[in-house]
C-alpha cells in the first residue's frame, strides 16, 4: 500500500495451457489486495496483458512484468523473502515478526509456486509459510497472507485512474463510470 515499504509477489512456473487462469488470478489477488507489483515468468504473457487491462479499468497503481530469471529476483531481493506454501511455519506462528519487519522499513517479496518448488526456493527465504498445511491454492494462500500482513487495511484502499467502479450490492451485479476515470 502506498506509505509502507514495497510488496512483491513473484510467481515461480507457469506451465502455458494448464496454469493461465491460476496465474492470473495470483496477479488479481495482489493487485486487489494490497501488493504493489507481480512478476510472472516471461511465458505468461497471457496473464500478464489481462492483469494490466484490470489495473487500467479498475485502478492502480499497479505493475506486472514478465521474467526469464525467477531465481534471480529471489537472491537479489533486497528485503525479506516470503515464501508461500503448505509445508511452511504456520501463518499464525509468524505473521507479527513479518509485519513487524515490513512496518520496520524493510520490503517483502511474497514468492508463490506453480509446479514443484526446489529446495533453493526454500532456503532462500526468511520465512516459509504455510495459511494452512492442507491441500490448497497459491491464490488462496495469498489471499490469507496479504489479509494478515496488511489487517484488513487493504480493503478499504483507494484505487486511482480507474475508469470504472464496481457498486456493492446485496444483490446483483453493478459497474459504473468513475468520475475522475
Amino acid at each position: 500500500m502506498h506509505d509502507e515499504p514495497e510488496v512483491a509477489v513473484l510467481r515461480l512456473g507457469h506451465r502455458p495451457g494448464r496454469d493461465e487462469r491460476m496465474t492470473t488470478h495470483v496477479g488479481l489477488t495482489a493487485r486487489a489486495l494490497g501488493a504493489d507489483r507481480v512478476t510472472f515468468p516471461d511465458n505468461a504473457g497471457q496473464s500478464r496483458e489481462t492483469v494490466e487491462d484490470i489495473t487500467e479499468r479498475f485502478g492502480g497503481p499497479f505493475e506486472v512484468s514478465l521474467t526469464d530469471s525467477p531465481k534471480a529476483i529471489v537472491r537479489d531481493w533486497e528485503g525479506r523473502v516470503v515464501h508461500l506454501t503448505m509445508y511452511g511455519e504456520r501463518i499464525q506462528d509468524v505473521e507479527a515478526d513479518v509485519r513487524e519487519a515490513h512496518q520496520s522499513g524493510a520490503p517483502l517479496l511474497l514468492v508463490v509456486g506453480s509446479e514443484k518448488v526446489t529446495f533453493d526456493v526454500y532456503e532462500a527465504a526468511d520465512w516459509n509459510v504455510g495459511v494452512t498445511n492442507q491441500p490448497h491454492s497459491e491464490v488462496a494462500g495469498l489471499a490469507v497472507f496479504l489479509d494478515r500482513l496488511f489487517e484488513g487495511r487493504e480493503l478499504e484502499r483507494e484505487w486511482e485512474d480507474a475508469d470504472r467502479r464496481v457498486v456493492p450490492m446485496e444483490t446483483g451485479k453493478r459497474v459504473v463510470p468513475t468520475d475522475d476515470g
